[in-house]
């Protein structure tokens, strides 16, 4: 399979503007801020966070999975162990092809991050029935643009069941901090 590839470059057409208004930063480890967020404490300060997971399956079509802050957790500063559903599209294409991009807004900021993935075993005695996949990253960046703020990506609001869904991510995380201490 062709490598997955998502690229986005912006172009401007106001030429007015002194400068070059797009602000691009590679990196190749996790930000601190990026860190912070995916280290798998405080979940219930992380809720409403998304984060646009981006595949391609066999027929050649771009799929999105939007996952929640318990569903992501990075054990180190260039791994990211995701938790899917074994049902899922995304499960069964980065299986397929071993790789993904994974989008999301933070600090105002558009985070694109292009991974190799890996199945990952579950951890001794997790019976979740959930997929982990254990991530690098390829390359990454970073955009935002000098005459506006990006205030928030995708976001969410847990129903009148949040408790079961943040005790659910606790235990999700808590797997894949052990499936990630396993290796991958």
């Amino acid at each position: 399979m062709d490598a997955l590839l998502f690229h986005w470059t912006p172009t401007m057409s106001d030429s007015t503007l002194p400068q070059r208004p797009l602000a691009q930063t590679a990196f190749d480890e996790w930000p601190d801020a990026v860190r912070a967020l995916f280290d798998g404490s405080s979940l219930r300060s992380k809720t409403g966070f998304t984060a646009s997971l981006l595949t391609v399956d066999v027929n050649r079509h771009i799929r999105t999975s939007l996952l929640g802050i318990g569903e992501l957790y990075a054990p180190d500063s260039r791994t990211l162990c995701i938790a899917l559903w074994p049902q899922a599209r995304a499960a069964r294409a980065m299986a397929e092809s071993g790789r993904a991009a994974l989008c999301f807004v933070l600090e105002e900021a558009f985070y694109q991050v292009q991974l190799l993935a890996a199945p990952l075993p579950p951890a001794e005695g997790d019976d979740s029935g959930l997929v982990y996949m254990h991530c690098s990253i390829e390359s990454a960046e970073t955009q935002s643009v000098r005459y506006a703020r990006l205030t928030s990506g995708i976001t969410f609001e847990l129903d009148s069941d949040g408790e079961k869904v943040l005790d659910r991510w606790e235990q999700q995380v808590e797997h894949l901090q052990r499936a990630a201490a396993l290796g991958g």
